[in-house]
């Protein structure tokens, strides 16, 4: 089985990612950005794309193909945090998936402009980053229908958005003995982790 968490950034897909991972026994988090970053670091500047590295029809192909790999040969639940708010894209890997019989719950987590923006600030993302300027764009792409599950995350924390999840997904999670110092020092780790260096 496939986790895909969608969502705008700041939605808290990864940090969901990573909770999910430590409460489900057998799990691997997948990430497609990786292969965006490849890409742009290996094919010659003339023929680079401005933007978003979603645009290259090779970065869609790349992660189906290493997604679908990764399902046919892994006894356990794939776990994937990515923004896809474009349905051609989103068809092109999750559609595909779908259609040779691999079964991908997608959830998109779903919060106001103004709670995505608090959000993003509270990592040091400001009013003007990326994360920031793509937030109208990916909130009028994921109300689309083929864009469900919508989670309205407004009012709920992690925790809770993983146990619905989970409870959506007909998936038993490991208990959770962490008290609130070890989750606060767990998140902050994920949140270093997706910290990625300039090239």
């Amino acid at each position: 089985m496939i986790i895909w968490i969608n969502g705008a950034f700041g939605a808290g897909k990864t940090q969901t990612a990573f909770e999910l991972h430590r409460r489900i026994e057998n799990s691997f988090v997948y990430d497609p950005e990786n292969l965006g970053s490849f890409i742009s670091k290996n094919i010659p500047s003339s023929i680079k794309k401005k933007g978003d590295f979603q645009d290259y029809e090779v970065w869609r192909e790349l992660n189906f193909s290493l997604i679908k790999y990764i399902e046919d040969k892994y006894d356990g639940v794939l776990i994937i945090p990515m923004t896809i708010v474009n349905p051609k894209y989103f068809n092109e890997i999750v559609g595909s998936l779908k259609s040779h019989g691999i079964t991908v719950k997608h959830y998109a987590l779903m919060a106001s402009k103004e709670t995505l923006l608090k959000r993003l600030k509270s990592r040091g993302d400001g009013a003007n980053s990326w994360g920031a300027q793509q937030i109208d764009r990916c909130l009028e792409g994921l109300a689309k229908e083929v864009f469900q599950s919508h989670i309205d995350t407004e009012d709920m924390s992690i925790d809770e958005v993983v146990e619905k999840i989970a409870i959506m997904s007909n998936i038993k999670l490991l208990p959770d003995d962490r008290g609130r110092l070890k989750k606060k020092i767990h998140r902050i780790k994920t949140q270093l982790k997706q910290i990625k260096p300039f090239s």
